[in-house]
């Protein structure tokens, strides 16, 4: 398998994590997340075809997922009791972040190694688009794990408690 085969394969895969990862979610603005990841990878493995079949390097529209993922964030709901249900999905968050890294790193080696010119730019920037993939799932990774990872003021009602035993000093 050469090198084009194995991105197609990437992509491919990719794509079809982030159309699952669309079709199981309830949140309209996530599944429009999920389902333009999906078309960057489809996006991704046209290129890599045509590269492949010795057509050249071409010229690659920059993705707009970054300006869409922003106005989500703003509309997604906040708090415990909106993101409940969505909890389920931090494990497939996970997961597609680790296929992202392993995607841009893979790029990023791969233009290192390249000696076409054109086809070098052409890898790099399908790096770096994996890489803002990867800061999209991390932020909304970060997002529905926040109640999980923050204390809420009312579990500290009882550090009082703790003065009767001289603890407050530790605290």
């Amino acid at each position: 398998m050469n090198v084009f085969e194995f991105a197609m394969k990437m992509e491919e895969d990719g794509k079809a994590y982030y159309q699952g990862l669309a079709d199981r979610t309830s949140q309209p603005g996530l599944k429009t997340i999920f389902v333009q990841l999906a078309e960057d990878e489809q996006k991704h493995f046209e290129t890599f075809r045509m590269l492949k079949e010795g057509k050249g390097a071409p010229e690659m529209q920059d993705s707009d997922v970054i300006a869409e993922a922003k106005n989500v964030f703003e509309t997604l709901p906040s708090g415990t009791i909106a993101l409940k249900g969505m909890e389920d999905a931090l494990a497939g968050y996970d997961h597609a972040m680790d296929l992202e890294a392993q995607s841009f790193k893979f790029y990023e080696r791969v233009a290192r190694e390249e000696r076409d010119p054109k086809t070098k730019e052409l890898l790099t920037r399908i790096a770096i688009e994996e890489r803002k993939h990867y800061n999209i799932l991390e932020n909304i990774y970060s997002f529905i794990n926040a109640p999980n990872q923050s204390l809420d003021w009312a579990e500290f009602s009882n550090l009082s408690e703790f003065s009767q035993f001289g603890r407050e000093k530790d605290l």
